[in-house]
């Protein structure tokens, strides 16, 4: 572990971000008659003081806990959920963006480039919007001072947009990250006036050609003022701008350091006035201090605080794995792959302490200290781990309990298929100790070729239950008391949809359901690294 104060992160501040060339198409687009709703839409004005799942984790603490006044669903409900609506997303394989849900509205973004307004009982369409490029990040809606309410959200290409959440009118957009291969994965996060956006990239994934010269990109942090979208600051993850250290067997440059991209939501801890994120690997030699950790940044300077770092010195990208055709991208030490896709949970205990809990594709969850900088108060065993988990989007929690489903998808030797056999299952663990307080098995895989039991998706809890998804479909919401399955749905299947796109569900990956006055809502489809069945469909789930 590392907590290195003296360490100095390149701090950038200024008054604008980078341009966005004003001949790229960002705009409100025309809504097919068969899904545009025919009726006024509610008043969006007050609409975060009811029932709301807002952001990536409902709560800029992260929790991933939705209390009954909101939820609206008891235990006695689940077992009575059934699907009230189907939406099908057009022009794409996948839906994997965390449903967001305020104000009886669904917002929620497309791999295609497009965000959506849904009314949540019925499904239909008041705006869409074209972006320019894929929008996998959760949408967080927030009050602007003479705008009303509005909808942030990056894409797939390191643009961040504001608009009106109402009408769907574009009020802003800027470019966060110059690197051709930059990307905003997360959810960003709003305290204050200010939007706080986390920067991951694709560079990890280009690294399997010999011909690119690997690697360059960092990982970042950036504070945008939320009125005008002008950056305030930039934190780099990574100190020093990379160098080149050498060559590649294919004769191409090799660059460094690089990596330690920022994957999920950042956790905002009013109190300390600071942010913390957790870290992926790095993609180049040489390792550093902030890959693999939890950091925690000052929210008004962009400085850092202090890090926790919990693999030290893993250095990987995908030229790595066994099947890739090619190791010249390979760094000499071939690490573990150990990220913390997951955004740190901060959790206020009855007596007073505090907790980050923080889980990670090694398998490992940690309790740590955010008022200690930091420190290790407890570590729990809950999977294998592995490249891909391990734990992968993150645990749910309440009071007194983390809920931690597990991926641990695992390919079959020298394949592109998972082993059918393992993964999945899901955790409780006592938040105070770290003790495991009941464990559910997984259930087993789909009797077909090309399957995987793992439970990747973020998971979701509610007083008394707990939802988790899994790689071959199912969705199933879990008893917290002691994990016995109350209710299921496979949602592997065609749909007729709301706005007559023709639809399948599939993979269940990344973002997790959101429970709002008395709905469930899921994507289901998923075509990239752990995805087994490709879909591109959106569920909403009621009691009949």
């Amino acid at each position: 572990m590392i907590d290195r104060l003296s360490l100095s992160l390149l701090l950038v501040t200024g008054t604008c971000a980078f341009a966005v060339p004003a001949s790229a198409q960002v705009s409100a687009s025309a809504v097919p008659a068969s899904g545009a709703c025919t009726t006024s839409p509610s008043p969006l004005a007050n609409a975060l003081a009811g029932p709301a799942w807002n952001g990536w984790g409902v709560t800029a603490a992260n929790s991933r806990f939705q209390p009954s006044s909101a939820a609206g669903l008891s235990v006695e409900d689940v077992p009575k959920l059934r699907l009230r609506w189907a939406f099908g997303f057009p022009d794409t394989d996948e839906a994997s963006a965390q449903p967001v849900v305020a104000g009886g509205r669904v917002f929620i973004g497309s791999w295609a480039g497009e965000v959506y307004s849904l009314d949540a009982k019925t499904g239909c369409t008041y705006w869409r919007i074209k972006t320019r490029a894929a929008v996998r990040a959760a949408v967080i809606l927030g009050e602007a001072p003479g705008s009303g309410l509005t909808a942030y959200f990056g894409d797939q290409a390191a643009n961040v947009y504001a608009v009106d959440a109402a009408t769907g009118k574009l009020l802003w957009t800027v470019q966060i990250d110059d690197h051709p291969l930059a990307r905003i994965s997360g959810s960003p996060v709003l305290h204050q006036g200010r939007l706080y956006v986390p920067v991951a990239s694709r560079e990890e994934g280009q690294s399997a050609d010999p011909q690119y010269e690997c690697c360059t990109f960092r990982g970042s942090v950036v504070a945008l003022d939320a009125a005008a979208g002008s950056r305030i600051w930039k934190a780099y993850l990574v100190a020093d701008e990379p160098r080149r250290t050498g060559t590649n067997p294919a004769g191409t440059p090799r660059w460094g350091p690089s990596g330690a991209a920022v994957w999920s939501a950042p956790t905002i801890d009013v109190k300390q006035k600071a942010l913390y994120v957790g870290t992926g690997n790095n993609y180049s030699a040489p390792a550093g201090p902030t890959s693999d950790a939890i950091v925690a940044i000052d929210l008004d300077s962009g400085t850092v605080r202090w890090m926790q770092q919990l693999e030290e010195g893993d250095t990987w990208n995908t030229s790595c794995p066994d099947r890739a055709r090619d190791h010249a991208n390979c760094p000499d030490v071939d690490d573990p792959d150990f990220d913390f896709g997951t955004s740190p949970i901060l959790v206020e205990l009855d007596e007073g302490q505090r907790l980050l809990v923080a889980a990670q594709k090694s398998g490992l969850v940690y309790g740590l200290d955010p008022d200690q900088k930091g420190k290790l108060l407890w570590q729990a065993r809950v999977a294998k781990g592995g490249t891909q988990g391990g734990v992968l989007w993150g645990p749910a929690a309440d009071a007194d309990t983390a809920y931690v489903a597990v991926s641990d998808a695992t390919r079959l030797p020298g394949t592109n298929e998972f082993d059918p056999t393992i993964g999945g299952g899901l955790a409780a663990l006592d938040l105070r100790t770290g003790r495991k307080q009941w464990s559910a098995p997984p259930r087993p895989c789909r009797e077909q070729k090309a399957c995987s039991p793992a439970q990747v998706s973020a998971v979701t809890a509610i007083p008394g239950v707990v939802f988790s998804g899994s790689a071959d479909g199912f969705l199933r919401a879990y008893s917290s008391r002691d994990g016995q399955i109350i209710w299921e749905y496979d949602t592997v299947r065609e749909y007729s949809t709301v706005n007559g796109v023709k639809a399948r569900g599939g993979t269940i990956n990344n973002g997790g359901v959101a429970v709002v006055d008395g709905m469930v809502f899921t994507n289901s489809g998923y075509n990239h690294i752990t995805g087994i069945y490709p879909g591109n469909v959106l569920l909403a789930f009621a009691v009949e």
